[in-house]
């Protein structure tokens, strides 16, 4: 029987990202995953780091400030054991105000038409009111491949293509039973995002997948674009340097379709025309590629953060399992801080952030 110090399941963004600051703590890591590394909604985003999404509920934002302040550290340690630089290839977002708050912003601090038209000549802001955000994008492929190598760099043990069966607590922590065998390990740690572990062993515990369809065009010449556009129907997000120069990534839907991730035309064609309403370059932009991803997504849009107090036959003590999952639209930027709150509870700091919101307790039980 394999045993480690803190096994997490799922290796995505979040699992990934907490297993490397674990292993800074000197804490001995196992991570495991039913298929590849970063194979499902990290690399599927579009990788704004939206703390200022006026979209975002409020109480996420001392999670999203906190970790815009780790992003700096987050991405130097992951290039000092990679050896591979992450650029951020936006700084700033032309964002358009929801019309919940069109009639709540002084028009003095939005964007004046003239302002508009120096700063990005090309948009058509129709009706909309803009406001201009300090906020940087990245490109979550290229994230992914440096975090990827950087965990290689480490004893963290990476286990692909394990599936887990079981979760069982025992006296000196869990049991998890896998498709290659059973592990123990003091802690268990779920962060498999819309494929919840314990979502399924604790029902109330719901994390539905949010599929989201995007596209990827190459900017026109007359089309130099170096700054996020957004609204609240749609994003376009250029990659400004890297392989992908000079390309845009322009997304997405929010469907309800359970785990299909089918990519369909129309689907396409209608993000495209609402990025040209905006853009009218992008009309006729040509085509890179179409893809889908899966959005981790609970009830009230927070993600579920902290340890479990129940499990099956409600067998489960405290601090032996953990979710750390439903961060729907924002786990890129919400990676580093995830990390950074989920290793200190499990290495017994306390939280620099209050995790109360976040709580899997907020959700009641079908007792309650």
């Amino acid at each position: 029987m394999h045993s480690t110090e803190i096994c997490i399941a799922g290796a995505g963004i979040i699992g990934l990202s907490l297993a490397l600051e674990l292993h800074h703590r000197g804490v001995r890591v196992s991570v495991l995953d039913q298929g590849q590394p970063l194979a499902e909604a990290s690399t599927a985003a579009a990788g704004m780091l939206a703390a200022g999404d006026p979209d975002n509920p409020l109480e996420l934002r001392p999670l999203s400030r906190l970790s815009l302040s780790l992003y700096p550290d987050f991405l130097d340690r992951i290039e000092s054991l990679s050896g591979i630089h992450v650029p951020f290839h936006t700084s700033t977002t032309l964002q358009a105000l929801p019309s919940h708050l069109a009639g709540k912003i002084r028009e003095q601090d939005t964007l004046a038409p003239a302002t508009l038209g120096l700063m990005l000549p090309q948009l058509n802001a129709g009706n909309h009111r803009f406001v201009l955000l300090a906020e940087e994008s990245l490109d979550p492929r290229e994230l992914a491949g440096a975090l990827l190598a950087a965990i290689r760099a480490t004893p963290i043990e990476l286990r692909p293509d394990t599936a887990i069966r079981g979760i069982r607590s025992v006296r000196s922590g869990v049991e998890v039973e896998t498709s290659a065998g059973m592990l123990t390990a003091l802690s268990f740690v779920d962060c498999t995002g819309a494929w919840s572990v314990t979502s399924h062993l604790l029902p109330h515990l719901r994390v539905a997948p949010r599929k989201g369809q995007l596209l990827a065009v190459s900017l026109p010449t007359d089309l130099p674009l170096h700054v996020v556009v957004r609204t609240p129907e749609i994003y376009v997000v250029p990659r400004t340097t890297g392989p992908s120069i000079n390309r845009a990534v322009i997304g997405a839907t929010v469907e309800d379709a359970g785990y299909d991730k089918t990519v369909h035309a129309g689907d396409i064609a209608r993000l495209r025309s609402l990025a040209a309403a905006l853009l009218p370059q992008l009309a006729e932009a040509s085509e890179v590629e179409t893809w889908s991803g899966l959005r981790p997504a609970t009830e009230d849009r927070l993600p579920i953060l902290g340890a479990l107090r129940g499990g099956p036959n409600q067998g489960v003590p405290d601090k032996s399992i953990y979710i750390a999952t439903g961060h729907y639209r924002n786990g890129i930027l919400l990676a580093p801080a995830t990390a950074h709150l989920l290793a200190q509870i499990l290495t017994g700091e306390t939280p620099s952030v209050d995790l109360g919101l976040f709580s899997p307790d907020r959700f009641p039980t079908e007792r309650e």
